[in-house]
């Protein structure tokens, strides 16, 4: 027996033995794997002419996996309906492509994968693959490229699709709306140029949209458009800029409905707020309305009183291009209360005014029930002025350095379109002294005026603007501190304001030109930029 357990404990000292050396040898992990997959076979092979299939397999030498497929993939020209690609999701080694739409004779198609094929384990991209074949005896091989660049800010967008429609006897003004392109490409993630290949020689309108909805479709809700002036001809040596912008929706007014008691809300479309809105339906010689505009969506409203025993109201609404006719169900609703706000809170720039906004419509305003006080108790003289769209009382007043204003605001100082009228109001803000803002002075040299000259955030997001129709220094006083750019805006049609492009009207957006360093506005320093304009 004491044998039998000596025996078993060496044996037992052996496996541990063997173990431990097995550990101690066993290495704690290889080089990370960073080599892409790689193409063994395609059936048919790559740039196969007279195609006449409907599949086509990706054969690799390891596992792939296919991401991003939707943003990633570009078939030129496009396929309607998409082709069925798989596997989708889980790991192999093809890729199958079956096409389902009809091929166009004598056509060159090319898929590109961008970088969505990668392999299993490290994800490692097999970048820009491109599968082409012809459904013709020759494989086209012509190509046009440029760059994008946004009409309004610095850098251009990602994921912009670049088009070319064939210049025949379909070609109209509409097909940018309702037809697919002959070719296409795509930006991408990772630059802002553009190569279209693989083209036949022709005449070509160019158009680049950020799609959104990715139907190579624009759609002017959601969609931003560049488009070259004149058609190009391929081939040809020359490299293209496109302006990719917004383009400004037509005025017109989406059916508008009743919001509260005697509230009706207009939405709307496009830049113009100014809508004549006219009642015709018979109201009483007492009927009044005032129309505001929501300070957070694109309504505006129509108050009306008396209160009106009526299952419905029509009205037409018109500017100087629109006009429509609309009916609205009226019933029984409580009222909006009046509640004021106020702008700014704490502290007080010395190029803002103090602005109280109400909820309701102001009909009066009785200033002799305002009171503005210093630091020292002394009164301080102020003029106001209500803007009615927005339903706003600006409060103009001298401010001082390092100084603090007591705003007092007596009850029944407003009266809103109902009667409705303010409690005590009270607000307090201060001013910092000079010291603890920058200013810019900005000098342009070779400007064509009228122009508008910004400073804009990293977003394009203004902080300062002036309009100037003249050469003369320009002084952007008491701005907080940060980083900020120059922004000059050629005001060609000289209505005040910059003008997007017009895909119909065939007019490209005013242009645009930044300064090409960052201004640092720094506390108690001046600086001066001076600006050659190209």
């Amino acid at each position: 027996m004491r044998k039998i357990v000596s025996n078993l404990i060496f044996v037992i000292a052996i496996i541990l033995t063997i173990s431990n050396c097995a550990n101690r040898g066993r290495p704690s992990g290889g080089l990370k794997d960073t080599t892409p997959p790689s193409i063994t076979r395609s059936e048919p092979e790559n740039l196969s002419t007279n195609f006449q299939g409907d599949e086509i397999k990706i054969q690799f030498d390891e596992y792939i996996k296919i991401k991003n497929l939707q943003r990633q993939l570009i078939i030129s020209p496009p396929m309607d309906p998409m082709p069925e690609i798989t596997p989708l999701g889980n790991a192999s080694k093809y890729i199958k492509i079956r096409i389902i739409d009809t091929l166009t004779s004598n056509t060159t198609y090319a898929f590109n994968f961008g970088n969505s094929i990668v392999d299993n384990n490290e994800e490692n991209p097999f970048p820009y693959y491109k599968y082409v074949f012809s459904t013709g005896s020759y494989i086209d091989s012509l190509t046009v490229s440029g760059e994008i660049v946004s009409a309004t800010l610095r850098k251009p967008e990602d994921f912009v699709s670049v088009m070319l429609y064939e210049v025949d006897s379909t070609l109209n003004d509409s097909i940018v709306f309702n037809e697919r392109p002959r070719y296409i490409t795509n930006t991408l993630d990772s630059t802002t140029t553009f190569t279209l290949e693989n083209l036949k020689a022709g005449k070509y309108l160019m158009v680049a949209l950020k799609d959104e909805n990715q139907d190579y479709k624009f759609q002017p809700k959601s969609d931003k458009i560049a488009f070259h002036s004149s058609y190009i001809t391929v081939p040809t040596d020359s490299s293209f800029t496109l302006k990719l912008f917004k383009e400004e929706l037509d005025s017109k007014i989406i059916r508008p409905r009743l919001l509260s008691g005697e509230k009706i809300g207009f939405g709307f479309e496009g830049p113009n707020t100014d809508f004549k809105i006219d009642i015709t339906s018979g109201v009483p010689n007492e009927f009044e309305y005032r129309i505001t505009k929501d300070p957070k969506t694109d309504t505006l409203n129509y108050w009306y009183k008396p209160r009106l025993e009526v299952d419905s109201l029509i009205f037409q609404v018109a500017n100087q291009d629109y006009s429509e006719d609309f009916t609205v169900k009226i019933s029984e609703q409580k009222r909006d209360t009046l509640t004021v706000s106020a702008s700014p809170t704490g502290t007080l720039n010395f190029n803002d005014n103090f602005k109280i906004t109400g909820s309701v419509p102001f009909v009066s305003f009785d200033t002799e029930k305002v009171t503005i006080m210093d630091k020292d108790s002394l009164p301080v003289s102020f003029t106001t002025k209500l803007d009615s769209l927005s339903n706003t009382y600006s409060f103009d007043f001298e401010k001082k350095e390092s100084d603090r204003y007591r705003i007092q605001i007596l009850p029944e100082a407003f009266t809103d379109f109902f009667g409705d009228t303010n409690d005590t109001l009270s607000y307090s803000l201060s001013t910092k002294t000079y010291a603890d803002y920058g200013n810019v002075r900005v000098i342009l040299k070779n400007a064509e005026y009228p122009i508008i000259v910004q400073l804009v955030t990293d977003k394009g997001e203004v902080k300062s603007e002036l309009y100037s129709t003249k050469p003369e220094p320009l002084d952007f006083r008491h701005l907080e501190t940060g980083d900020l750019y120059l922004r000059v805006i050629f005001d060609t049609n000289k209505n005040g304001k910059y003008d997007p492009g017009n895909f119909l009207e065939k007019r490209q957006p005013e242009r645009v030109s930044y300064y090409p360093k960052i201004q640092e506005i720094r506390s108690n320093f001046d600086l001066i930029v001076e600006f050659t304009l190209l």
